[in-house]
C-alpha cells in the first residue's frame, strides 16, 4: 500500500492511495474522528486497511486535487546516517569502512513535502538522494533477525546539506538542520510493496540530468543492521524516520563541484517508492 498524509482543504489526514485517488484511511476504518498517519502506524492499524480496500463509503479525492504533506509530518525523531554507501564513501575519500554507523539528527522543521520550494541558506548547498524507513513498532535492543518486524515502510528523502556550514564545526549538523532541509515523500510505501530492503533502487536528477543512481545493496549498514544498532543507542518509536544515506554522485564529490542554484529542480525517483520533486530558491 501507498500511505500518505494529505490536506483536502480542511486539515491534515491519513490516506491510502488507490487508483489515483486518496481514500481517507481512518474513515475507511470506521473512525473518522482520528486523523494522523503516525497514530495509524503506532496503533498497528495499517494491516487493518488491507481488508477494507475497495470498500465504498469512505471519503476520497482525486490524487491530483489534494495537497500531499510529508508522509509523517510529526515524527518524534529524524535520524540520518552518513557515509553509508560504499561508493559514496569512496568518492569523498573514506578509505576504511566504519564499524558503527555515523549518525546525526534533523528535526521536524526540516521536513518539506513533494513539490515544495526550499530556500537554501548558502551558495554551497548540495543534494543527497536517500531511502528512508519509518519505524512501525517500538524498538529497543532489537536483534537483527527481528529488525524488519519494526519497519512500517519506506519513503524517499533528500538530505539537503549546506556543505560550508556542515564543515564549519566537527559536527555536521549546522549544515543539515535548516528549514526544508529534508524533503520527504510522496508516500509511505509498506514493506511488501517496497520490495526487499537490500534491493530498493533510487536515482536523482538535477534539471533533468542524472546525478545519482544507486540501490540499497550498496549500503554498508543494511536496514536490519541499522534498526538493531540504533535501537541499542536509543528507543525507536513508531513514526520515527531513519534516512539510510546517499549513493555516489553528490555535488561535493564532483570535479568541478556542483552546488544548487536558484530555480533548480531536483527529482528523486524509485521504481517502488515513487517520485519526490523539490525546487530550490536562494
Amino acid at each position: 500500500m501507498k500511505l500518505v498524509s494529505f490536506d483536502a482543504g480542511d486539515a491534515a489526514r491519513a490516506g491510502v492511495v488507490e487508483d489515483e485517488r486518496v481514500v481517507d484511511a481512518w474513515a475507511l476504518l470506521g473512525e473518522p474522528n482520528r486523523a494522523s498517519l503516525r497514530e495509524l502506524v503506532a496503533t498497528g492499524r495499517v494491516e487493518d486497511l488491507r481488508g477494507r480496500l475497495g470498500d465504498t463509503g469512505a471519503p476520497s479525492h482525486p490524487l491530483a486535487s489534494v495537497q500531499l504533506l510529508p508522509p509523517i509530518p510529526d515524527p518524534e525523531k529524524i535520524v540520518c546516517i552518513g557515509l553509508n554507501y560504499r561508493r559514496h564513501a569512496a568518492e569523498v575519500g573514506v578509505e576504511e569502512l566504519p564499524e558503527m554507523p555515523t549518525i546525526f539528527a534533523k528535526y521536524p522543521n526540516a521536513l518539506a513535502a513533494d513539490g515544495a520550494t526550499v530556500r537554501v541558506p548558502t551558495g554551497k548547498t548540495d543534494y543527497e538522494a536517500e531511502v528512508a524507513f519509518v519505524v512501525g513498532r517500538r524498538a529497543k535492543d532489537v536483534d537483527e533477525a527481528e529488525a524488519l518486524d519494526h519497519v512500517a515502510g519506506y519513503t524517499l528523502l533528500n538530505d539537503l546539506s549546506a556543505r560550508d556550514l556542515q564543515g564549519a564545526t566537527p559536527q555536521w549538523m549546522p549544515g543539515k538542520v535548516f528549514d526544508g532541509s529534508a524533503p520527504c515523500g510522496p508516500y509511505l510505501v509498506t514493506v511488501e510493496e517496497a520490495g526487499p530492503p537490500d534491493a530498493i533502487a533510487i536515482r536523482l536528477t538535477l534539471n533533468g540530468e542524472e546525478m545519482q543512481r544507486g540501490a540499497t545493496d550498496d549500503l554498508i549498514f543494511s536496514v536490519p543492521q541499522l534498526v538493531s544498532q540504533l535501537s541499542r543507542l536509543m528507543t525507536l518509536e513508531p513514526g520515527d524516520i531513519v534516512s539510510t544515506g546517499t549513493p555516489e554522485g553528490v555535488g561535493m564529490g564532483r570535479d568541478p563541484r556542483v552546488w544548487l542554484a536558484d530555480g533548480d529542480e531536483l527529482a528523486i525517483e524509485s521504481p517502488t517508492l515513487g517520485r519526490l520533486v523539490t525546487r530550490i530558491s536562494i
